[in-house]
């Protein structure tokens, strides 16, 4: 028995664009929320999740309706066509209102940001390490702390005159280094060789600038408001056919090769994601100079890419014919009865076997058990990846000091290498073990993240997130097969909804509570200890999964170890 890969890449282009919108997605909305509406970690979380609590109800409704959905085109592929449409609107319009906020904040320079004497936190100040410092400065006390190391009312007014010209003119290549011994600061202009030295742009300008979004947000709420609203709109036009979308490559796939073939749709959709880093790479979205772009451009850009993806699937994938013939194997692997005889003609089957399924079929006691145990742990290393998928475009710029596109970039490209050794090791070992060892791996890289800061050597950085992409590819291959492993062939699309709600679920809790640690510890920091902690129990309740995990078969070529074989 062999996986048709023609088909199952033609299935993957819907994930593709999935993946693609989420890539920009997480990528760009922190950004807008904290740098041009001025909102703190825990509020730009619970921005975020707001959008995804909507989604935790539609994702099993749309899956389930399109079980029951028959159309001449199929029972997925109307919700995919018509949600993808409505989203690429809706995401566009998004940036739009994005830029009336952005021409609000630029309207004034950093003169403005001098006069009014903003509150910024102290970048040295860390709760971990270095609490023994002032958490906050005003904006005069802090320039004055750098150029001169003393507070602005101590300097003479030469000297303040000096500090505004200095700030007012400040660009994105200043640099500052901090001694926590002496508590002095040194001002660059170039970097010099072995110190470590801090973006004084991001410090003073981008913190500054941030305060008066926030400020700017609140004498103006509405545009807040309508830019949440088009959020939930988006939001709610991608669960409209998430389910839908995953559900499709079950439903035209017998379940021995499940594995396989969600490898190559994990494989899409790593693509999909991988080209919008790229296409973010040359907008430039990661830059420290570029936090308040218009993002109109870029998204456009991305949308375009998302409707080639769906042009290609609308003209290449034939869901009814590929679920008819999908159901007559499975019959036959099943031994179950049909209603119809099945034509033996491999390349056209023109009579379709009409299983029997019952919908309402309830799973043993045992097995549910074991299904409650996988959605606790797809909860579980969602809730500690997403942490940092949706907070780490700011982490990069404002601790890292690095493009957020290229360590992601880094990552993506390793997953898509990992999959077929992957395949190796599941077709070896099974799914819970390989699952197993890829939430170990998950949880050393972020262990290790934890101690890499703006001077650690690049390479070092690119070994960790490399070591994530491997972890991820192997836990998300492995994952969802589990799942629908469990259910029967009419109840696929609600299975795949339970899935989803754990993701999302996890999409709700995480980017509130781990902002609120953010602002409560006062360091951005804290995210890679907060996703190592539940990466980490979510290895312990997969441990005590029974079901859902076949004997694998040996793969019978590279090409077949993309997947894990069942």
């Amino acid at each position: 028995m062999k996986l048709n890969y023609k088909r199952t890449l033609f299935v993957g282009f819907a994930f593709f664009l999935i993946c693609a919108f989420w890539q920009a997605y997480d990528g760009i909305v922190p950004l807008m929320l904290v740098n041009k509406f001025g909102l703190n970690q825990t509020w730009s979380g619970f921005v975020m999740a707001l959008d995804n609590i909507l989604a935790l109800f539609m994702l099993p409704l749309f899956g389930a309706l399109s079980d029951k959905k028959d159309t001449k085109y199929g029972k997925r592929t109307p919700f995919i066509v018509m949600g993808t449409i409505l989203a690429v609107v809706c995401f566009v319009a998004l940036t739009f209102v994005d830029n009336v906020q952005l021409n609000k904040i630029t309207a004034q320079g950093q003169d403005y940001f001098w006069q009014q004497n903003y509150t910024v936190t102290n970048s040295e100040y860390d709760s971990f390490g270095n609490n023994d410092v002032e958490k906050q400065y005003t904006l005069h006390d802090y320039t004055s702390l750098m150029l001169f190391n003393k507070p602005y009312d101590q300097l003479t007014d030469a000297e303040k005159q000096q500090a505004q010209n200095w700030y007012e003119n400040i660009n994105e290549d200043t640099l500052y280094s901090y001694d926590r011994q002496t508590d002095t600061y040194t001002v660059y202009e170039s970097a010099p060789e072995g110190v470590k030295t801090t973006s004084a742009y991001t410090t003073l300008v981008n913190t500054a600038r941030s305060g008066f979004a926030h400020e700017t947000t609140q004498n103006s709420v509405w545009v807040l408001v309508i830019f949440v609203v088009l959020l939930l709109a988006t939001l709610i036009s991608m669960a409209t056919f998430r389910s839908p979308a995953v559900a499709l490559m079950p439903d035209v796939t017998v379940k021995p090769l499940r594995s396989k073939a969600n490898a190559i749709i994990n494989l899409m959709g790593t693509a999909g994601g991988m080209i919008v880093l790229v296409i973010g790479m040359v907008f430039g979205t990661g830059k420290i100079a570029n936090q308040i772009m218009s993002y109109t451009g870029y998204v456009a850009t991305v949308c375009a890419l998302m409707v080639v993806a769906l042009v290609i699937f609308m003209f290449t994938v034939k869901e009814k014919k590929w679920n008819g013939e999908m159901l007559a194997q499975q019959a036959l692997l099943d031994d179950d009865e049909t209603e119809t005889v099945i034509s033996n003609d491999e390349e056209n089957i023109s009579e379709v076997a009409t299983v029997k399924v019952d919908t309402n079929e309830k799973l043993p006691k045992e097995k549910l058990k074991s299904l409650l145990l996988i959605l606790a742990s797809v909860a579980l290393w969602f809730i500690g990846y997403n942490a940092i998928t949706s907070k780490y475009s700011l982490y990069a710029v404002n601790v890292l000091e690095k493009d957020y596109n290229t360590t992601l970039l880094i990552a993506q490209a390793a997953a898509i290498i990992a999959y077929i050794p992957v395949g190796i090791v599941a077709s070896k070992l099974g799914r819970k073990r390989t699952i197993l060892i890829g939430v170990a791996l998950l949880t050393l890289s972020f262990v290790c993240a934890i101690f890499v800061t703006s001077h650690t050597p690049t390479f070092v950085i690119w070994v960790l997130f490399a070591l994530a992409g491997i972890a991820w590819a192997t836990i998300n291959v492995n994952s969802f097969p589990m799942v629908v492993e469990l259910s029967s062939g009419g109840t696929i699309g609600k299975y795949t909804g339970y899935y989803y709600t754990a993701s999302m679920a996890a999409q709700i809790v995480t980017p509130i509570l781990s902002g609120a640690f953010m602002d409560l510890m006062g360091t951005m920091r804290v995210l890679f200890p907060y996703a190592a902690l539940f990466v980490a129990l979510s290895f312990v309740t997969m441990l005590f999964v029974k079901y859902g995990d076949s004997k694998p078969e040996t793969p019978q070529s590279k090409l077949e170890m993309l997947g894990n074989d069942d």
